[in-house]
């Protein structure tokens, strides 16, 4: 462990194969269009990502949750549902940059939650970071110079609603497995859209299938290198290479969706990232963690 730790060149490396793989989830829900409804396509990608869970079912099922642990493992499954249908409707509407320069908005939300739930001391330095990141969102929305579409405000939300899912894995994290955490919020998201699926079911074809399969393979390999990551590097290393996670976006949306390219998202998603790579930074020297990663309030 110690040799990766002093590996901060491997550390990036992961990061960037995080960022490609999240990214990539991104495009193949964009692909798939709006054909296939949010819930259902946040259903299905819940139920066949489980495919690449199952190594871990008896080790999970060996484990007895207490009541309060079924409490607050039952309330992040239903934050986690909510963000995810917000994030796949978002998706049909918006641009694939829009989505992932707002995504950034996660860590800011956590450490405001945190103050407000868990007792975190607010420097004030982190209050000009907040602010910095809360005109980055204003930049890439920029009300009352365009028009708002229902994917943005879904966005702003979904960032709200994978926050508070983060903040419920900070604490069932100290007390379970990672396994027992991942597979729990699996299988409680996959069961709270199942309703919602049910009552805007769309048949979908061979094809559809397939791609929603990619997008929960990408999406499980990407938090599997994010681990990678961590164990290699400092966070404080490995955060700042999630800022080629927009890069990318905007050249995809560019090249692969004829996407026009907006110097306003880029400048709000980088006022925004750099805001966040500054509280992470922060927190290191304080020796703390409560901001998480870009990366790890993803779906």
């Amino acid at each position: 462990m110690a040799e990766q730790i002093q590996s901060p060149g491997r550390g990036i490396f992961w990061m960037v194969v995080t960022g490609l793989c999240f990214v990539a989830v991104t495009a193949l829900v964009k692909f798939l269009g709006p054909r296939i409804p949010a819930p259902e396509s946040a259903f299905l990608r819940y139920l066949l990502g489980l495919i690449f869970l199952l190594p871990l079912a008896r080790r999970v099922a060996a484990t007895r949750l207490t009541a309060r642990q079924w409490r607050l493992v039952s309330l992040r499954a239903l934050f986690h549902s909510v963000a995810v249908a917000l994030w796949f409707f978002a998706m049909t509407r918006i641009s694939i940059a829009e989505v992932t320069a707002m995504n950034y908005l996660n860590p800011v939300y956590v450490t405001v939650l945190a103050v407000l739930f868990l007792g975190e001391r607010l420097a004030f330095r982190r209050v000009l970071a907040i602010v910095a990141a809360l005109l980055g969102a204003l930049l890439i929305l920029r009300p009352g110079f365009r028009e708002l579409d229902a994917g943005h405000l879904a966005m702003l939300l979904t960032a709200l609603f994978f926050s508070g899912s983060y903040l419920l894995a900070k604490i069932l994290s100290g007390e379970l497995s990672a396994a027992v955490v991942v597979t729990a919020l699996s299988v409680g998201v996959m069961l709270g859209l199942a309703p919602l699926a049910l009552m805007v079911w769309v048949w979908p074809t061979v094809w559809e299938l397939l791609v929603l399969l990619a997008v929960a393979f990408f999406a499980t390999a990407g938090h599997y290198t994010m681990t990678l990551a961590f164990a290699a590097a400092p966070v404080t290393v490995t955060q700042p290479a999630t800022f080629l996670q927009l890069v990318w976006a905007v050249a995809l949306g560019a090249a692969a969706f004829g996407e026009p390219v907006d110097p306003w998202v880029i400048a709000g998603g980088s006022l925004i990232m750099a805001a966040v790579i500054f509280i992470t930074w922060r927190e290191a020297v304080l020796k703390r963690r409560v901001t998480p990663l870009v990366s790890e309030t993803k779906h």
